[in-house]
């Protein structure tokens, strides 16, 4: 039985759950996409000059990315705890491990985007600024992103053992297709493949990106939307939590 008050009086609505954590993964997916693009027009790959030029023009566009990638974190939050209830009649403390992952993975990810307010604090014009040439204040921008960039991925070394747990107690439970646990694995692995070789070979890692992430997005958009539109079985659900 699940122990806790709050939740125990809700198991028999447990799709609904599922559909807000399909809600909750498809605004994440959505929202970070959107950070993407919304930053990867700005930055110039190699040039600090051309990318502190664009940031300049477009802070608002700059900030929104931000806010975006804050959003998109604040979502993960309750997603989190969601996917720990659903999985937990598989296995409470494999669950609670993926949880756990997720939860370093997230504050990682949200200390990193402190490196992302940089370029806006060096373009302020503020009067202790002048100790720097313009050429140097460009430079500091662009390592303050790729310093974001590197902790995105340290952030998704974490993310990838979420993946490959609860693509296991997927793969175990009877109320979810063991399809979308093996794809989940399966993108937990291209995570952990592609921070490896950032860490360990960022040029190796230029060549396999981003196309070592499509079965990433391909697995995660799956899960989202089984989740969103089919729920779970919850006859087999009820059976595994009594």
């Amino acid at each position: 039985m699940i122990e806790s008050p709050l939740i125990d009086p809700i198991k028999y609505s447990v799709n609904k759950i599922a559909k807000i954590a399909g809600i909750l993964y498809l605004l994440i997916i959505v929202v970070g996409v959107f950070a993407e693009l919304s930053r990867g027009k700005l930055v110039v790959s190699g040039d600090a000059t051309a990318t502190a030029n664009n940031i300049m023009a477009s802070q608002l566009k700059w900030r929104l990315g931000i806010w975006a990638d804050l959003f998109m974190h604040l979502c993960d939050i309750p997603l989190m705890l969601i996917f720990y209830f659903l999985l937990k009649p598989v296995h409470k403390n494999l669950a609670l491990l993926a949880m756990l992952f997720t939860l370093i993975q997230t504050a990682v990810m949200v200390s990193t985007k402190l490196n992302l307010f940089m370029p806006i604090f060096l373009s302020s014009n503020a009067d202790y600024l002048k100790a720097f040439e313009p050429g140097q204040l460009n430079a500091l921008m662009y390592l303050s992103i790729k310093s974001d960039g590197f902790g995105f991925g340290i952030g998704l070394l974490f993310f990838g053992f979420t993946c490959i747990v609860n693509g296991f107690l997927i793969i175990r439970s009877s109320y979810l297709p063991k399809t979308l646990g093996v794809m989940l694995q399966i993108a937990g692995l291209c995570y952990l493949v592609n921070s490896f070789a950032l860490i360990l070979g960022p040029e190796f890692e230029k060549i396999i990106s981003p196309a070592i992430l499509l079965p990433c997005f391909v697995g995660e958009l799956s899960l989202c939307l089984w989740l969103l539109i089919k729920g779970v079985n919850t006859a087999k659900w009820n059976k595994q939590v009594n």
